[in-house]
């Protein structure tokens, strides 16, 4: 396949199971001015997949940081009520949100910790009900990524300027299956491997993980209707989606208060624009008591003071060490990316269809049966090949689900 060729079968993945748009449906998309050639086709096969209108919400990077750098601290303090209402009216109408990520890994480095902080804080207050929708499932939503010059740059410093882009197109491409045959039906294949995986962790009912790594010696209680996930998702009405894609994890809800240990970070976070890396955590009854950070210290304090919930967990997701991404040794500096390449836990907000029955609770509710809520949900990567997880049942008998980074059965 030539480059063409695979930029349209990438984009017919994300329109047609990334989103598995339905006749009728508004889509939104979130971007980047760095994604306009990909984004017009993936909008072209959404109308041909039967959508009935699509918008694209476009923003350019550099205005961006003009934004942080310029605007007066009150901007970042409040949200704009047009955006709240867009969002209300996909989730009232049963649309569907995909994001196109073509991050800088260093967009907002040097932007005041508090800045990021309060943005975060007014965005998380104000979309509320729109967090709650995707948290739950009640919409279909997907994230996917493309390549842009500064993220390319991050990535593969050492190859000629000229030669980083197609490097990271091909990267991509491998990571989401595309060029390998048809990528549909080897998406078909790879996400029924992972359900796999989900029921024989549904079966044995574990009541607490045992992490145990160079850094990182941590306990996880879970809850007794927890449930085991993969990245297959479906919406209320029966409607199949993938929510990241690449995917590669099993995950779960950790209870709220059930953690205790310390874990130590082994891929950099990139958080709010900027690299958070060498860090530590150290958890007391579920909630952090200690972080300390070589890098971004600062903002992994703001991070997981945003509210009460942010010093929590709020998932757990598994991933073998030899896996497609983790095999590549590319690290991508990219959440979407570098979260399927490794075991890692969540700060902040739980995902209700991770617990039997707990989809359509409300946030109290949630709180009553053991489940962290936050304004925050952020990925950290803790996986390596020296990693072992064994599972504790309810009888008290351990049994290894990892062992040196893969699994054990």
């Amino acid at each position: 396949m030539n480059f063409q060729e695979k930029l349209e079968q990438y984009a017919e993945l994300t329109v047609y199971v990334g989103l598995n748009v339905q006749k009728g449906q508004l889509i939104v998309i979130n971007t980047t001015t760095d994604t306009l050639e990909f984004t017009r086709i993936v909008v072209r096969k959404a109308y041909e997949a039967g959508a009935k209108r699509v918008q694209v919400n476009y923003e350019d990077p550099v205005l961006t940081r003009t934004h942080f750098d310029l605007a007066p601290d009150e901007a970042f303090q409040e949200y704009p009520e047009w955006s709240v209402v867009q969002r209300d009216e996909v989730i009232n109408t049963g649309g569907s949100f995909l994001w196109i990520d073509a991050e800088d890994p260093d967009l907002l480095t040097g932007i005041p910790a508090k800045r990021l902080a309060d943005s975060q804080k007014s965005a998380g207050k104000a979309l509320e009900r729109y967090r709650q929708a995707v948290g739950s499932d009640k919409v279909a939503w997907s994230i996917v990524a493309i390549p842009s010059p500064k993220w390319a740059q991050k990535v593969f410093p050492d190859l000629p300027a000229e030669q980083q882009m197609e490097a990271l197109w091909q990267a991509i491409f491998k990571t989401v299956r595309i060029g390998e045959g048809n990528a549909v039906e080897l998406w078909k294949n790879h996400i029924a491997l992972l359900e796999q995986r989900a029921s024989q962790l549904n079966e044995k009912r574990y009541v607490k993980l045992q992490y145990s790594a160079p850094g990182t010696e941590l306990t996880i209680e879970l809850p007794d209707k927890h449930i085991w996930m993969s990245g297959a998702s479906k919406t209320p009405q029966g409607n199949p989606f993938i929510a990241n894609m690449p995917t590669e994890e099993v995950y779960t809800v950790p209870l709220k208060h059930g953690v205790d240990g310390k874990v130590r970070n082994t891929k950099p976070l990139v958080y709010q624009g900027n690299v958070i890396d060498g860090f530590t955590l150290t958890f007391e009854k579920g909630k952090i008591v200690d972080a300390k950070a070589e890098t971004g210290q600062e903002l992994l304090h703001e991070m997981i003071h945003a509210d009460e919930g942010a010093a929590y967990l709020g998932e757990v997701a598994l991933v073998p060490h030899q896996s497609p991404i983790s095999d590549s040794n590319i690290l991508f500096y990219n959440t979407l990316f570098d979260e399927n390449a490794s075991n890692h836990l969540a700060i902040g907000d739980s995902y209700p269809t991770c617990y039997e029955g707990a989809r359509d609770l409300e946030r109290n509710q949630l709180a009553a049966i053991g489940l962290n809520t936050s304004i925050v949900h952020e990925d950290f990567m803790i996986g390596s090949s020296s990693m072992d997880i064994d599972g504790i049942t309810a009888e008290g008998s351990k049994e290894p689900i990892f062992r040196n980074g893969n699994w054990a059965f």
